[in-house]
């Protein structure tokens, strides 16, 4: 959510519909290579929503959504994690954090670091 007004809940997801959760940091080379790998064959997650998550401040969050075009995507959502909730929460230590739930938004796995782009799809369609 690229202003400072919005609030995301999990209501405003698509029902039956797979979600990828994917918390990065705009200067992590790994997150802009996922993001990179994400973009160029976004073919590949029709029927996928991505929701990528931020702590960084809002001008960084929005400064990595232009580079990226992310707007232009209808099934990517970019929100800012403003009360640092996800990382104590799933305990990462890698980024990008990877979270796959499945299309009853049920928690399949998670991963911290970068994965191939056809790796990401079929953790997605478990």
């Amino acid at each position: 959510m690229p202003d400072s007004s919005t609030y995301f809940t999990k209501d405003v997801l698509p029902k039956k519909t797979p979600v990828l959760l994917m918390v990065f940091h705009p200067s992590c080379e790994h997150c802009q290579q996922e993001t990179e790998n994400i973009t160029k064959n976004i073919e590949k997650f029709k029927g996928i929503q991505i929701v990528m998550s931020t702590m960084v401040p809002l001008f960084e969050m929005k400064a990595f959504m232009e580079k990226y075009k992310l707007a232009a995507y209808e099934n990517i959502i970019v929100a800012q994690d403003y009360t640092f909730f996800l990382p104590p929460y799933f305990q990462f230590n890698n980024l990008p954090f990877l979270a796959f739930y499945n299309k009853k938004k049920k928690l399949v796995s998670t991963f911290g670091g970068s994965l191939p782009v056809d790796k990401i799809v079929a953790e997605l369609r478990k």
